[in-house]
Order: structure tokens, then sequence, then C-alpha cells
């Protein structure tokens, strides 16, 4: 079966002040190359989810596709957006990272892929919640576009509103394996982590 990955990195990045939080340095490499790193061996193909001027990631080598559901309509958008493009290529599978989530498992992919379910999303462990689910890591069964697309067109946006219909399976990994970078502490946390 083959699979693709779709880099969300539509948001507007507002708790870190705008721009693309991708581009942001951790030590000697941005967040977008180090998450481009993790999941390429990973899958048989990657694709950037973006909006605005998608010629600014032209040097990064990847596809790139627009939300098709508005501008900043939230991850499902983008989510949609790697589907159709998984879709026209082939690909059955699409698998869901994050931009600002450097440090993702690098058996993502496959301990995703280890379950039935046409949603599987990852989930990290919480004393007091149980498990707390990781919503823009997970992988997609490519043939659900057209559900999620009316979905959205129907005004959902809360990713597991539409993942729980589907029957979503989640799978936990570590404590600490989706720290992600939303404001600068959280860099400066991560630089610290990497030293």
């Amino acid at each position: 079966m083959s699979v693709c990955a779709v880099i969300l990195a539509g948001g507007q990045a507002n708790r870190m002040g705008g721009g693309d939080k991708g581009r942001l340095m951790l030590g000697d490499q941005s967040l977008i190359h180090r998450v481009i790193d993790r999941i390429t061996p990973q899958v048989d193909a990657v694709v950037l989810n973006a909006n605005g001027d998608l010629s600014r990631f032209d040097d990064l080598g990847l596809p790139v596709v627009a939300d098709s559901i508005g501008e900043f309509s939230g991850p499902l958008a983008g989510v949609l957006a790697g589907m159709d493009w998984a879709a026209q290529h082939g690909h059955e599978w699409l698998i869901s990272v994050a931009a600002d989530t450097p440090s993702f498992p690098l058996d993502l992919a496959e301990r995703l892929a280890g379950h039935d379910t046409p949603v599987v999303l990852a989930a990290t462990p919480d004393p007091e919640r149980g498990r707390v689910p990781q919503p823009t890591f997970g992988r997609w069964q490519v043939a659900l576009r057209h559900d999620l697309r009316a979905a959205l067109n129907d005004g959902v946006r809360k990713i597991r509103q539409w993942t729980q219909a589907q029957g979503e399976t989640l799978v936990i990994f570590g404590e600490d394996d989706f720290f992600n970078i939303n404001t600068p502490e959280d860099l400066a946390r991560a630089e610290q982590q990497l030293q």
C-alpha cells in the first residue's frame, strides 16, 4: 500500500507573531527541514500544505498544496489538501505531521499502520485524562476525502468531531513525542533539549 505524508504548515502562527513557524531555526536546522528529514524515510512521497504565496517554499523541493476549503480553515483542510494530492498520485493512505513538531517518532508511520480503522491518530499518556490525542499526527484513508470535504463544507473544523465519526483508533506514544513549538518559550525549551 502506497503512503504519502502531508506536512501541515498552513496555519497563521499567531502565538509566534505570524509568519512561517517552520522556518524558525532550531540549532543549525529549520523546524521544517527537521520535519522533512524525519518523515521522508517513513513514506513513499511527501507534500507540504501551506497557504498564501506558495512559491516561498520552492527551496524545499516538495510539492506544495493550499487548502481547497477557504484559507486558514484549520488542520482538517490541510489533511484534505494532502488527501487530494495523494489521490491524484495513486496513494491509498496519508500520514499527517505538523511543521512545528520537529522530534516526532521515527517509527510514526509504522506504528499508525498497525491498525485497520480508516483513521488512526497519535495520542500521548496523561495521568489525569488517560490519553491526549495529537490529532495533527494521524493516518488517513485517502478514500475518505469526499466525506471530509462534505464535513468541511458543512462547517466542521474540530478534527475529532470528524475522526470520531469515522471510528478512529488512538495509538499511545511517549509523553514528549509530540512537543510542538507554539511560542518563543517553546522554542527556547527545544533549544535546551537539543543541547
